[in-house]
């Protein structure tokens, strides 16, 4: 990978966490809003709302985590289908690619569990899912500068 991907990938690693920490926003909203930013995706930024309802599982309900729908909102606005019943392939396998590596990472998917050892809204919870957003926001840039071949428009 070359010097200036991976230069990105930190660069939008610590903005989520930065994100994250200060309480701007949640894990996914994090991860999206990040990958716009440094990428300059062009995505005005109050639509991140879009992605306000994903933290702790789906608003609290503890299944998906929030940082992984995140991340496959980003892949989304990357690689998504630009018209209806255009292709979409790519974002289907690249998804598959993130949910793949988040598992192996993490064993579950599942936001109950990757936090179940800590007191919800605790210091360490909040040092937990804060490492969780980099990590998945670096995963999803990895991914985007490894298949950068496949857009054109955002990466150039």
């Amino acid at each position: 990978m070359k010097e200036k991907d991976k230069e990105l990938m930190k660069k939008a690693r610590e903005l989520a966490e930065g994100y994250y920490r200060k309480e701007e926003y949640l894990c996914s909203e994090a991860i999206l809003a990040s990958v716009n930013k440094v990428l300059e995706c062009g995505m005005p930024e109050e639509y991140v709302r879009l992605t306000s309802g994903f933290p702790v599982g789906m608003g609290g309900a503890g299944c998906s985590c929030g940082a992984l729908t995140g991340g496959q909102t980003a892949l989304g606005l990357v690689y998504g289908r630009k018209k209806p019943g255009g292709g979409n392939r790519k974002v289907m396998k690249l998804s598959q690619q993130l949910h793949d590596k988040f598992r192996e990472k993490y064993g579950s998917a599942c936001c109950r569990v990757l936090i179940k050892d800590y007191k919800f809204g605790s210091k360490e919870h909040k040092e937990r899912c804060t490492k969780v957003t980099g990590d998945i926001c670096e995963m999803v840039m990895e991914i985007i500068l490894e298949n950068k071949s496949l857009i054109s428009k955002v990466l150039g």
